[in-house]
């Protein structure tokens, strides 16, 4: 039989606790910059039917409600930021004739209804695309006014295009989190 005898002191214990809080703290450290370096490669983005890019933010259904609210609620953050989505459009009395909603109809939770949702949009020629025809675009998030400051994507590129089989999109998900850019 072996018997060890081991003698620790305080000061021991505490070097060896204060190593290996070292080494938790350097592996933590390197990982964060692991993925911060690597968060720079911008490799995906939000899918949909347009054609990638790192400077335009492609809107699909199962984000949209996600990144119409992140940009309602931060509109100063994504002033600048080129967006691409597909939507119908949708005007209100008090518009201005050169805007219009591009809208979704997003589902009620645990419900039938859906309610109208959509970024408010710019176009010269606005009045040349009727009322609930479908639309893609793409455009530029500026500030604009409707009862208070809200983004309003002013549009660059437009192209008719066919009502989706489901054009019902779902409501935001409480555990989404966005950066600073739409990507």
């Amino acid at each position: 039989m072996f018997i060890f005898n081991v003698k620790l002191s305080r000061t021991k214990i505490f070097k060896g606790i204060l190593a290996i809080m070292a080494i938790i703290c350097l592996s933590i450290a390197g990982v964060g910059i692991f993925k911060i370096w690597g968060s720079n490669q911008k490799v995906e983005t939000f899918g949909g039917d347009c054609m990638p890019s790192v400077e335009i933010a492609y809107l699909t259904d199962e984000n949209y409600t996600n990144v119409l609210k992140e940009v309602h609620e931060n509109l100063d953050t994504y002033i600048g930021q080129k967006i691409c989505y597909t939507g119908y459009v949708y005007r209100v009395p008090d518009l201005a004739e050169n805007q219009f909603i591009l809208a979704r109809d997003m589902q009620i939770k645990n419900t039938n209804q859906t309610v109208i949702v959509g970024f408010l949009c710019s176009l010269e020629n606005a009045e040349d695309f009727d009322t609930y025809s479908w639309i893609k675009i793409t455009g530029t998030i500026e500030k604009g006014y409707y009862f208070g400051d809200i983004p309003c994507v002013q549009i660059s590129e437009i192209e008719k295009t066919t009502q989706p089989e489901n054009c019902v999109i779902p409501p935001p998900n409480d555990n989404f989190i966005q950066t600073s850019t739409i990507y």
